[in-house]
Formats: C-alpha cells, sequence, structure tokens
C-alpha cells in the first residue's frame, strides 16, 4: 500500500473478436504463467462450442454470470475478543470478480468423468468451461452452489449485522 495518494483502477481492453471486457475479464482469469494466447484460445473455442449447441456465447456467459454473482458476504469482525462473521453487501466491480473467479475455479476442478461431450482433439480445459458455463446459465453446477452456499452463511449471521461499520 502505498504511504501517500491513492492508487488508480488499471482499465483493461476488450478482447479484439467479442469486443467485451467481461470476455477479457474471463481471459485473464484464465491464464496461467503469462500464457495469454493460450487463454484466449480455451475461451474463443468454449464459445464456438456453446455457438454448436445453438446458443449466443456472449448472452450465455452473461447469464452465467448473472446466476453467479452473490448479493451478500460475510467477513469477519472481531469485537471485544471474540471474532463474528458479519454480512455485509458485495459491491458491483467485486460481484463480478467473484462471479468469473468461481467459474474458472469450479471448471478447473471438474473431472473428465464429469463431463457430458468432450470435443475431439481439444484440451479437457474447452470441455471443462463449455459444461460449466452451460450449467451455470441453467443456475446449476458448482459456481452457483458457491453463491448459494454464500448466500446461506450471511443469512445464518443476519444477527451479527450490527457490528457492521
Amino acid at each position: 500500500m502505498p504511504r501517500t495518494g491513492k492508487v488508480p483502477k488499471r482499465q483493461i481492453q476488450p478482447d479484439s473478436i467479442y469486443n467485451s471486457l467481461i470476455v477479457a475479464k474471463l481471459i485473464n482469469k484464465i491464464m496461467t504463467e503469462g500464457k495469454k494466447t493460450i487463454a484466449q484460445k480455451i475461451v474463443y473455442e468454449t464459445f464456438s462450442a456453446i455457438k454448436e449447441q445453438g446458443q449466443d456465447p456472449i448472452a450465455t456467459l452473461e447469464k452465467a454470470l448473472e446466476n453467479i454473482m452473490p448479493k451478500m458476504e460475510v467477513k469477519p469482525r472481531r469485537v471485544g475478543g471474540a471474532s463474528y462473521m458479519v454480512p455485509i453487501e458485495v459491491r458491483g466491480p467485486r460481484r463480478q470478480s467473484l462471479a468469473i473467479t468461481w467459474l474458472v475455479t469450479s471448471a478447473r476442478a471438474r473431472t473428465a468423468k464429469e463431463i457430458e461431450v468432450k470435443p475431439k482433439n481439444k484440451p479437457l480445459m474447452i470441455a471443462k468451461l463449455t459444461a460449466e458455463l452451460t450449467q451455470a446459465a441453467n443456475n446449476e453446477g458448482k459456481a452457483v452452489a458457491k453463491k448459494e452456499e454464500m448466500n446461506r452463511m450471511a443469512e445464518a449471521n443476519k444477527a451479527f449485522a450490527h457490528f457492521r461499520w
């Protein structure tokens, strides 16, 4: 953290094919070890697989993210020697960031047995991401379960909401 002033938020460039910031953020989350071209290939081939299923890939991604975005989260607050999990509302950019992160981690956590249709001669990550995106758009899957678990925790700790400051 800097001692003086506030650090300005970096603006990312939209992706080249779909001209969308959400797709660019998804590519950056999938990227490992700085290999952006591989991450772009994974995302674009995932979108082509979704298009082969007869769906619009951008609309499917937006619907999936809308189903995954959490409304409330819990943060620990220390009050008088005890820690309480205090529910707080999640602001917009963090909601989107959490949704994309949960989507990518749940897609990576899938096994080959969980995927119904594996594309021929394609990397496994494309099939995993395709399956997770289509399931999240249908309001099911591991990422949606993570959101529901977060909302349940916030609901259970509603009694400690007065510790919010």
